[in-house]
């Protein structure tokens, strides 16, 4: 039997949002691919721990995961069918529900719907309706995104098909596979599949347009005499130079190593954060003390000027 959500996890199933956002966390950095290369167990186990993290973090989507609505892949139960929910109370009785206004209007519904045909040997008419489309909402790991891969899909009918996933894509787009959905009813075409991609939270990697963040720790000597340190990209890790004397905030810009889109490919953006050791030791505290007495400066000076 498939574990559970709340098992790969390894939470109960009354966890806190903020305990299941830890486990997450806790479990992203030990499975993560940059930190354990070429170790497919932990890379398929990370996609695994990625896709619960993404359902149980969003409250309305734990929420139907635990009354069944959905499976342990984000989507909707076989059961699941366009007249569920084509007449909300409160609504038009077509408009689309979870973000789907935008994939179709009245004449998809009508205009594809209707055809004539003559029945045979008579005069009357029999009408040819088109499927209805099944939705499915698919779980993506940021790097798959970014670079474009391949997710196998099970779909209503029990089947699966391999979706090619674009690099580039973000969450909330929507790729449709043609004559995937409910069979057409006398004769009339099948309707499609129209998957909604989720994109999963990376540990480290942020999305902005076609660039990617990331924040990366650097010592406090590193910081002071310049460094060339390893820095985690889509495409591998790279040896970046920190200029000497840089702050926390400055950013340094790697030339497309940022997504890659039909519109151009965009850069990473690595932000430096300067990280002081755990513990302070007497000599590094003697020797700050002793410089701070020699060469005491404002950092907020022109803050006070301005305020």
């Amino acid at each position: 039997m498939a574990k559970s959500l709340y098992e790969i996890l390894g939470v109960p199933k009354t966890a806190s949002q903020e305990e299941i956002s830890k486990a997450y966390r806790e479990k992203a950095k030990k499975l993560h691919p940059d930190l354990r290369p070429g170790d497919k167990t932990a890379e398929e186990a990370f996609k695994d721990v990625s896709r619960a993290y993404e359902i149980l973090k969003d409250p309305e989507k734990r929420a139907k995961y635990d009354r069944g609505e959905i499976d342990e892949q984000g989507q909707e139960r076989p059961t699941f069918r366009y007249r569920d929910f084509a007449a909300g109370p409160g609504s038009d009785r077509y408009a689309g529900q979870a973000g789907f206004e935008n994939i179709f209007d009245i004449e998809d519904i009508f205009g594809d719907f209707f055809s004539t045909r003559r029945r045979a040997g008579g005069g009357g008419m029999r009408m040819a309706r088109r499927g209805a489309d099944i939705r499915y909402r698919m779980p993506v790991d940021f790097v798959t995104a970014a670079r474009g891969g391949s997710r196998r899909l099970a779909l209503a009918d029990g089947s699966s098909i391999d979706l090619t996933i674009p690099a580039g894509v973000e969450t909330g787009q929507i790729l449709r596979l043609k004559g995937k959905g409910e069979p057409g009813i006398d004769g009339g075409p099948p309707g499609d599949a129209l998957i909604e991609i989720t994109v999963t939270p990376h540990p480290f990697f942020r999305r902005e347009g076609r660039d990617i963040l990331l924040d990366l720790p650097i010592t406090i000597d590193e910081a002071v005499l310049g460094a060339k340190v390893e820095v985690p990209t889509l495409d591998g890790r790279v040896k970046v130079k920190v200029p000497p004397g840089s702050s926390s905030g400055r950013t340094l810009r790697l030339k497309g190593k940022g997504i890659h889109t039909r519109g151009g490919t965009g850069d990473q953006l690595v932000r430096l954060r300067i990280v002081l050791p755990e513990r302070i030791d007497p000599e590094l505290k003697s020797f700050m003390q002793d410089w701070r007495s020699k060469h005491a400066y404002d950092p907020r000076a022109k803050m006070r000027e301005t305020a």
